[in-house]
């Protein structure tokens, strides 16, 4: 190892520590992607109600930590303080002034786990439609007056 120049220790001086990825911790609410089991949208967080796949995700995952976005109003986060507080798991409310993260809330454990898919997941409704009635439409009129002789 070499010895860090002048014009290095001026800069760490003035900016602070060189970060890895400093976007991404941004954006995750200062973890990165690779760390994340779950990330809530702020209008996941601003629901009345906490979701249940994310208790069970809380429950199996008591190792990982919840960020906070600390730009929202503590009324819509309280609930998941209160729900970690229960848990024993760790919370730390993180506030950027100079960005504003998508995300309301943001589990994750302090090494990588490389989960894929960090949204929760909500599987759609299927809605199975009736078949048409038989008979109905244009060409059944014309089959049936070929059929006819």
């Amino acid at each position: 190892m070499g010895k860090q120049n002048l014009d290095d220790i001026l800069q760490q001086g003035i900016h602070g520590a060189k970060q890895t990825k400093p976007d991404e911790r941004r954006k995750f609410l200062g973890t990165i992607r690779e760390r994340v089991v779950v990330a809530l949208s702020k209008a996941e967080v601003r629901k009345k109600q906490i979701e249940p796949e994310f208790k069970q995700l809380l429950e199996s995952n008591k190792g990982a930590q919840i960020y906070l976005n600390g730009n929202m109003n503590y009324t819509f986060y309280s609930k998941y303080i209160a729900l970690a507080d229960g848990m024993k798991v760790p919370y730390k409310i993180v506030t950027n002034k100079e960005h504003d993260s998508e995300y309301g809330l943001v589990l994750a454990y302090d090494y990588a786990i490389d989960k894929e898919d960090i949204s929760l997941s909500k599987k759609p409704i299927v809605k199975i439609e009736e078949a048409p009635h038989e008979g109905t439409g244009f060409f059944t009129k014309v089959k049936t007056l070929f059929s006819k002789k």
